[in-house]
């Protein structure tokens, strides 16, 4: 752990949705922020409003990024594919703001943990494609969207195998881990220097990790942010991009 004197990795979380944002809503966003601050780093709001020069010097300042989940879906427009009617609305705003936090993370070999739809972001901002909506496209057994949270259903849980020899399977310490899930879409062709690192046993994309640097970026369909008080594996994603931060600030100062 960390010692009280040493600086806080700035990790920067932008919101979910610019609508989100407008109206105040913070209760999913803020689970993100805690298991940043958990973690021993010092999480950055990242407005979705900036205009691109704020925004680019605001990334500048960071030492890591965490793309969090949101309700909006990225334009299937973006990955050459026709919208499925189950598809959400996109977020514009979220998109550019992803994506230029992407940019300059790869650029600047800054870590990057991505999380439900900040995984499909980031795998569209490499190249890759994506499953709109797996009930309708799959029709798979497995409940992967969390359709009955409003009528107060517990979450959803089901098992992912790893890929041995992957950084998630050292985290895990196991082959196959159990996952709260809550998405409609997933990976359908990993972006450029993306491995597959755990799939549901329907073959549905769980995790990937960035194979085209020594960065450490990993993507995970699932969402350790609301179980990163007592999920071990959780807490060591966010422990491990937090320790990656310092790494990567130490090598450029």
């Amino acid at each position: 752990m960390p010692s009280d004197t040493s600086p806080k990795p700035r990790v920067g979380i932008p919101y979910r949705t610019r609508k989100e944002e407008l109206k105040g809503e913070r209760g999913k966003y803020d689970k993100y922020c805690q298991a940043v601050l958990q973690a021993g780093g010092e999480p950055v709001e990242v407005s979705l409003a900036l205009p691109p020069h704020q925004l680019r010097q605001l990334a500048s300042s960071l030492d890591a990024v965490v793309l969090t989940g949101s309700p909006a879906d990225v334009n299937p427009s973006l990955y050459h594919a026709t919208r499925n009617p189950a598809s959400a609305e996109a977020d514009p705003d979220r998109e550019r703001t992803d994506f230029a936090l992407l940019e300059h993370a790869f650029a600047e070999h800054k870590p990057v943990l991505a999380i439900c739809y900040g995984v499909q972001s980031m795998n569209v901002f490499l190249g890759g494609t994506l499953i709109q909506d797996i009930p309708s496209e799959l029709r798979t057994p497995i409940q992967h969207p969390w359709s009955n949270r409003d009528k107060g259903a517990p979450e959803p849980f089901h098992s992912a195998k790893i890929e041995p020899g992957s950084r998630l399977r050292e985290l895990a310490g196991a082959d196959e881990i159990g996952i709260n899930s809550s998405h409609h879409q997933s990976i359908l062709e990993p972006g450029r220097n993306l491995r597959i690192t755990a799939r549901a046993s329907d073959g549905v994309i769980e995790a990937v990790e960035w194979t085209g640097d020594s960065n450490w970026v990993t993507g995970v369909q699932w969402h350790p942010e609301r179980i990163a008080e007592s999920d071990l594996l959780a807490q060591r994603l966010f422990g491990t991009l937090i320790e990656a931060a310092r790494k990567a600030a130490v090598k450029q100062a």
